[in-house]
């Protein structure tokens, strides 16, 4: 053990702060003057309680769309610990988007739900509503450890078992103690939730230094953390939770048993930075050291407590805590955190490489049910997607995972029940997508074989329950968007709206340039530098810099374990073909053997790709040729070509889409 006890900063009486410093320690733990402000009939509220605010989980924003006066909504986020999602908490929230939102369910990169559109005058009834069933949205946002991040498969293992149960037990203990949440909107109520006794220990205990005494917030004070705290727990391969762009990044140890043995810890990670402002930047978490399983409570907290008090509380651009690192070097921070923790850190143990999972799709839990995992486009869920889940989540009272990805899992899903699911969210197109307008197809009766192809697709997909999610464009599968306009107010250009189209293009030119339909790579796009849906990290980053105007990002990895540089600044919207053809092109030509994208932009350097853009005059055409092995006749392939218009495609490039899908289903079907 360690003997020495950490020594404080002193900080100086006149030491500058920023303004949101000042307003918490003005606040009664977060009480005033929101308290005061929820009771006006105005539409918003003042400066302090939108800061405040944030701490109970959210956002005032205004629709940014309308010109005039605004109108102002608060966005809530909640907060759940591995994305786990009760039947009742499900529907309640479903509910609570219809009377009180705007009839939609987002689900976030950090395993949540978001409610937008929300009146002040409705707040204290839906947030009561959340919490009333079983929900939470404290700490969803503000300066304090946020949702903490875990695998969302509901598999019955081991490792993941213990990486879920982590996840509570850390969320548990970072979860503020002082009452305030409830006082403000259940009046007081005592909710009743059991604790694991080693979260109430490791809380209490002080013995090296971490705690106020005799604090109603022991860990957090009156001025919590410098900033936002973001924690994910993993197990070894599993890289579901981006884990290095945590705060800290937590991994299960197991022995060759599969027994869970203790914890890799990883620190520093964080993504926001200010545009053109070099000292600030994204960055990747670096390894700690490694605990023994049951110290891991108490790492954590030596961790929290070292950037509690050291972090920077002038200028919240350098707030967080990798700015910390990053001045002092990991060797002095780990010196720091250990006389906190009250012992050293052992080595990291090896791990073996890093997958991402997407998890979508049917699979066994292991505990004689299945859970499927349903791919949610920017994880907006609306319409009869909406509809549909309610359906089935109410009928067979199933609980749900949100997933890191903005994806939905169903879980608990008896065997019996497989067949009616599949088919339900087949026939809402929730389960696959043909990309095909077969409506279009029905005028045309050369195509005939055509739609005897994807008539017998459709039949494939319901009574084989196929697994996979083949005919989403793959594309689609992994990539991200935030919300961006119109409420965020930090947006500079469209997000969530405009990547349905980017996606689309992107896709044209895969095709222009000679990409097979099942490439992909990891696209991701925010509205502005702050990075939510974790741009930084993609092979294809697009992060707003300006009016329908993108920086463009390169070098991430599939496995998100590589941070990308900025490529280009300024890419208008309508530019974006510029780049995107040569880069593509040449990546198809040059890239070494199932190179990825991101590692080919990587290892051909950003000078030759630049190169590339500039000397760009469009890829080599060969020759129009009709395809005899796929029309028999010149009329045929007229009529085909015609309609693959509408979908900006050529004719055999269409009916090349649907034979791709009829021999994946068949595929699909001699493996179940």
């Amino acid at each position: 053990m360690l003997s020495l006890q950490p020594v404080k900063p002193e900080t100086p009486s006149g030491a500058k702060r920023s303004k949101v410093e000042i307003f918490k320690e003005q606040s009664n733990f977060i009480r005033y003057p929101l308290n005061e402000e929820l009771l006006t009939e105005a539409p918003n509220i003042n400066e302090a309680a939108t800061q405040l605010i944030k701490f109970h989980g959210s956002y005032q924003q205004y629709n940014r769309d309308e010109r005039g006066t605004r109108s102002y909504s608060f966005m809530l986020r909640t907060k759940n610990p591995c994305g786990k999602v009760s039947k009742e908490l499900y529907l309640a929230m479903d509910d609570l988007a219809d009377q009180f939102g705007i009839g939609t369910l987002r689900l976030t990169t950090r395993q949540t739900f978001q409610l937008h559109g929300i009146l002040k005058q409705n707040l204290k009834t839906v947030m009561s509503t959340i919490i009333r069933n079983m929900g939470s949205t404290l700490g969803a946002c503000g300066d304090l450890n946020r949702n903490v991040l875990a695998p969302a498969a509901p598999l019955v293992r081991k490792d993941y078992l213990f990486a879920q149960e982590t996840a509570d037990n850390i969320a548990a203990l970072l979860t503020p103690q002082s009452g305030f949440y409830y006082d403000m909107w259940v009046d007081g109520e005592q909710v009743m939730t059991s604790e694991p006794p080693e979260v109430m220990k490791a809380r209490n205990d002080n013995s090296h230094g971490t705690n106020f005494p005799d604090s109603p917030e022991p860990i957090y004070g009156t001025q919590f953390l410098p900033r936002k705290f973001k924690i994910a727990v993993t197990v070894p391969t599993d890289n579901s939770v981006d884990l290095f762009t945590n705060d800290i990044g937590v991994v299960v140890v197991i022995d060759a048993d599969g027994e869970p043995q203790g914890f890799n810890l990883y620190v520093g990670g964080g993504l926001a930075r200010t545009h053109r402002v070099e000292t600030t930047f994204p960055r990747l978490a670096e390894p700690l050291g490694y605990v023994p399983k049951e110290d891991i409570l108490y790492a954590v907290k030596a961790i929290v407590v070292t950037q509690r008090e050291n972090g920077r509380r002038d200028d919240r651009r350098y707030s967080r805590m990798k700015y910390l690192i990053s001045s002092w070097g990991i060797e002095k921070f780990r010196s720091v955190v250990e006389q906190y923790y009250g012992k050293k850190f052992e080595p990291v143990r090896e791990l073996p490489e890093w997958q991402f999972k997407s998890y979508l799709g049917c699979h066994e839990q292991g505990d004689g049910s299945l859970f499927c995992g349903l791919h949610v486009n920017n994880g907006r869920i609306g319409g009869i997607m909406k509809k549909t889940l309610r359906e089935i989540i109410e009928k067979y009272n199933l609980n749900v995972r949100l997933t890191p990805n903005q994806n939905i899992i169903l879980c608990d899903i008896r065997h019996s029940w497989r067949r009616p699911i599949t088919t339900a969210l087949a026939q809402a197109g929730l389960l696959v997508s043909y990309n095909l307008r077969l409506n279009v197809l029905c005028v045309h009766a050369q195509l005939k074989f055509i739609m005897k192809l994807a008539g017998y697709l459709s039949w494939l997909a319901i009574v084989c329950d196929i697994q996979h999610p083949r005919y989403v464009d793959p594309l689609n599968l992994t990539a991200m968007a935030c919300p961006a306009l119109p409420l965020c107010p930090l947006a500079i250009t469209e997000a969530e709206r405009g990547i349905p189209d980017i996606l689309k293009r992107v896709r044209a030119v895969f095709e222009k340039v000679g990409l097979s339909y099942n490439e992909s790579i990891v696209i991701r796009v925010t509205g502005c530098p702050n990075g939510c849906a974790r741009p930084y990290m993609a092979e294809l980053g697009l992060v707003g810099d300006g009016p329908n105007s993108y920086q463009i990002w390169l070098g991430g990895t599939p496995n998100q374990t590589s941070i990308a540089r900025c490529f280009m600044n300024k890419v208008k919207v309508q530019d974006l073909e510029k780049v995107f053809e040569p880069l593509f092109y040449n990546w198809r030509r040059k890239r070494q053997s199932k190179e990825s994208f991101g590692d080919f932009a990587t290892h051909m350097g950003f000078e030759k790709l630049k190169e590339m853009v500039d000397k760009w005059e469009g890829p080599v055409q060969a020759p129009v040729r009709y395809n005899l092995k796929l029309f028999a006749d010149k009329e045929t392939y007229e009529a085909m070509d015609s309609l693959a218009k509408l979908e900006n495609k050529n004719a055999d490039q269409l009916a090349m889409e649907v034979i791709r899908n009829y021999v994946a289903a068949q595929q699909n079907c001699k493996s179940e």
